[in-house]
Formats: C-alpha cells, structure tokens, sequence
C-alpha cells in the first residue's frame, strides 16, 4: 500500500514498537526491489576549488581566496585521478564551491590563467581530461545548473547530483543557515532536478538534515524529489545526509541528528520514493552505528574512497572497504561494488548516457551492470 505524505507525518515521533513496524515494512520494499545486496561505488574525491560565493552556516568545504581557497590545476587533477585509477577506482567524483568568479576577483583571475571564464567551463575541461586519460567515469556535483549549463557537461560525465537539502524557503532568510546563499534556494536546487531529468542525465540528490527544517519541511523535500523522478525516471539514489556540526562555523554548537533520527527519516524516504531509486546514507558521519542503517531500507553506502578524504567532512574518515563488507554481512546482506551509473542506467545507455561516455563505461561494466572487477581491499 502506498505511503501517503498524511501517513509520513503521522510517523514524526515514531519510537520503540511503532519504529521497530516501520523498520521493517521500509526493509522489505527495500529486499523486494533491491535484494540483500548493499553497494558502493570506489572513488576519488577531487576538490576542484574550495572557492564559493554561498556562505552555508556549516560548511568547513569552502574557503575565501587567502584563507585556503582555490582551484586545483590540471596536474594535480590528474595526479588524484591517476593514483585513485591504481587503487581499482572507477569514479572520479567532482565537488566543487559553487560560481566563486561572481564574488571574488581572485577567483577571476585564477580562472583566467587556467584558460577559462568560469568554474563550470573548467570542470568541464578537468572532466574531459580525466575521462579521457585516465577512464575513470566523472560524478560531477558543482551544484545549481541551468540546463545549458548542464547540457555542457553531458558529454564528459556518467551522471551528476546536486542536494536539494531542503525546500524550506524559510531557511533562506535572515538569521537561517542558507540566507546569503543564493545557490541553495529551493527554487534554484529544483530547477536543477528539473533539468537534469529533461536532459536524462541520471542523477543523485538528497537531503541534509538537522540544518532547522521541521520533519514536514523534511518529508515535502522527498516528495517533491520523488514527483520529478517520476516525471523523467531520472534519479538513480537519494541520499539522506545527517548535519555533523564543525568547529569554527555558525553551528558549531547546534546538536546533530541521532540515530533514532536517522533511522526514522530513511525508513520513511524508502517508503516515500519510487523503489527503484537508490536509498543512501554516508557510513562515515555515523562511525559507530551505520550498519544500522541497513534496517532502515538503505541499499548503498555512497562513494567510499581508498585515498581521498571526505572533504566536506574532513574529521569523518571512510571506513575502510573491508570494514563495510563486514558491516554489511553483520545484517545479513553482501557489499557489492558498483560503478557511479546504477546498472539501471547502463542497461539503457543510449537513453541516459551520452555517445562519448558510452565506451568508458561500458570498458568498465559487466553484464549485469556491476564493474567487471570487484575490489573489495
């Protein structure tokens, strides 16, 4: 029976007993659409700046020009790419600060020497060379895009994600976490969905909680990710992200969601989203309880990388690949790895993949989907 946005917000304080029910139902739409299987995708992390106009009140990610901000050049890029390549990676994934050039000079300037008017016309390059010399499969995430703009990136990437976090506008004002943010107002998260399912790229979004939206504003942000899925059959996985508090920021005292919290919130996006999208949770923000998480009806861990740190949570290391498959086979369930496009996607990529990206995957794919080679050291 399909869970209704009423039935979703009755489950607000849903503990003990009622949680336990809700567990369950969430883990076996999950075991019918996904099996007792969860996967991950083996990467590199490559911060290609840490520039950002937004001014996100927990973000220790980006970084003004002289206090560490700035753009990465191509050799390192490469450097990254190449070593991730040796480690048995298969995705290069892209985070970026989001249009610095409109705020800042030096960011101007940086670019200029690199040969390029904006931060997205050099990821595009960065994509490029990376696809090309190294075959590692781009995951590019600069953030809000128009369609041209995302268009650009087609041809040089698998997929790409952008979090809508949150569609509580209200988080845009004064004294909120997004006010002076103007990448991060729904509308403009939104959009970007929007686009990426007109141009069928697939895609990963999700929700970051614990920033002040209430368990409404949580549920309707699911929901309006699940009606655009529906619409375009675009979105591969939805990640459900807890708010880890960092020194040094605006919220730095404020409490972070607990595991109750956590669980609550991915049972109910299961249940909420189409089945065939991908439920996800970072195993590292919640170092000691994750595998928990698989009781909730998730059914992938994300990007885990064997060299690179989670740079937007830089205190929060990835557990190793051997700790996650025992993590996993502590629920009953197998790790798996997977490339950054869902099997779904490359069983249709003449639809979802663009022709120049095609062969790069494909080298890389077995019948099913899955990478040819499995790593899991």
């Amino acid at each position: 029976m399909e869970t209704t946005r009423s039935d979703a917000l009755a489950l607000k304080d849903a503990a003990g007993p009622a949680l336990e029910d809700l567990l369950r139902t969430a883990a076996r739409v999950r075991d019918d659409r996904w099996g007792r299987v969860a996967t991950y995708s083996r990467k590199v992390f490559i911060p290609l700046t840490t520039l950002c106009r937004d001014e996100c009140w927990y973000c220790v990610f980006a970084r003004p020009p002289g206090a560490g901000g700035r753009y990465l050049s191509p050799d390192e890029v490469l450097e990254i790419a190449e070593k991730g390549r040796r480690l048995g990676c298969k995705e290069a994934l892209f985070s970026l600060g989001e249009r610095p050039e409109t705020r800042y000079p030096e960011a101007r300037e940086a670019l200029r020497r690199l040969g390029h008017r904006t931060t997205l016309e050099y990821l595009r390059a960065m994509c490029d060379a990376v696809l090309h010399e190294t075959g590692l499969v781009p995951h590019a995430n600069p953030g809000a895009m128009d369609l041209e703009e995302m268009r650009s990136l087609v041809p040089v990437t698998g997929s790409m994600g952008t979090m809508i976090e949150t569609v509580a506008e209200r988080l845009t004002r004064p004294g909120q976490v997004h006010y002076r943010c103007p990448d991060k107002h729904p509308r403009r998260r939104l959009l970007t969905l929007e686009a990426a399912g007109r141009l069928r790229v697939p895609f990963t979004t999700g929700i970051l909680i614990g920033i002040g939206e209430t368990w409404e504003e949580r549920v309707d942000s699911i929901l309006a990710i699940a009606e655009s899925h529906r619409r375009h059959g675009h979105v591969q996985e939805v990640i459900v992200q807890n708010f880890r508090a960092k020194p040094e920021t605006p919220m730095a005292g404020a409490p972070e969601p607990d595991l109750v919290e956590m669980l609550r919130t991915l049972a109910v996006a299961r249940l909420l989203l189409p089945p065939e999208i991908g439920l996800q949770a970072p195993p590292n923000l919640m170092a000691e309880t994750y595998a928990r998480y698989l009781e909730a009806g998730i059914n992938d861990w994300g990007g885990v990388s064997p060299l690179t740190l989670d740079h937007i949570n830089p205190e929060a290391a990835w557990p190793k690949i051997a700790e996650l498959a025992a993590a996993t086979a502590s629920k009953g369930m197998r790790l798996r790895e997977r490339l950054t496009v869902y099997p779904r996607y490359v069983a249709e990529a003449e639809a979802f993949l663009a022709p120049e990206v095609r062969p790069y995957v494909e080298a890389l794919a077995g019948p099913d989907g899955f990478p040819r080679e499995q790593v899991l050291q």
